[in-house]
């Protein structure tokens, strides 16, 4: 008796999630995950935020833009130009997350600036992990800009940051060094 009431119920339940939509699903929600968000490419700052973050990074043309900077985590969104790349660099006291939303590239990583012994090749949907203290770089080997975002922890810019190319980024890591 218990196991034909068990498939009543379960029958009961799965005609529900097909007639509601499964949990937490109404016809609001759809449209709001379905709706276009409109793109205003910022330092959000340490304030709560949600955004369609491949929209965001699709959207940016900049070398780098700092996007969400915290206490402990900073968000930027990078476009690296055919042919380019973000510059070799190790962070020592950073772990660094970074995704490829669209274009390919090459993912150089190692010890020393002299001994990148970890090479990959990457595009659209790649995530890079990158350890404190590893060098690395990326180098868009496609034909259109490499459009990225990256995730450090703790933060390595000063909030606000926009560097429209690599020589004001670097200038600006120059400034910042000394």
């Amino acid at each position: 008796m218990s196991t034909k009431r068990t498939k009543i119920g379960f029958i009961a339940l799965c005609a529900g999630l097909l007639l509601f939509g499964g949990c937490n699903r109404t016809p609001q929600s759809d449209s709001v995950i379905k709706k276009k968000s409109e793109v205003t490419l910022k330092d959000y700052g340490a304030e709560p935020t949600v955004l369609n973050i491949e929209e965001y990074t699709l959207s940016n043309d900049n070398f780098r833009t700092a996007l969400w900077t915290g206490e402990k985590l900073q968000v930027t969104v990078m476009s690296i130009p055919a042919g380019c790349d973000v510059g070799l660099e190790a962070h020592p006291d950073t772990d660094q997350f970074l995704r490829i939303e669209e274009g390919t590239a090459q993912v150089v990583m190692g010890d020393t600036e002299e001994s990148l012994t970890f090479v990959r090749t990457v595009g659209k949907d790649f995530a890079i992990l990158v350890p404190a203290g590893k060098w690395h770089n990326i180098v868009n080997t496609g034909k259109m800009p490499l459009k990225l975002y990256s995730i450090y922890s703790p933060v390595e810019h000063p909030h606000g940051t926009v560097h429209k190319t690599q020589e004001e980024a670097e200038e600006a890591e120059h400034q910042h060094e000394q």
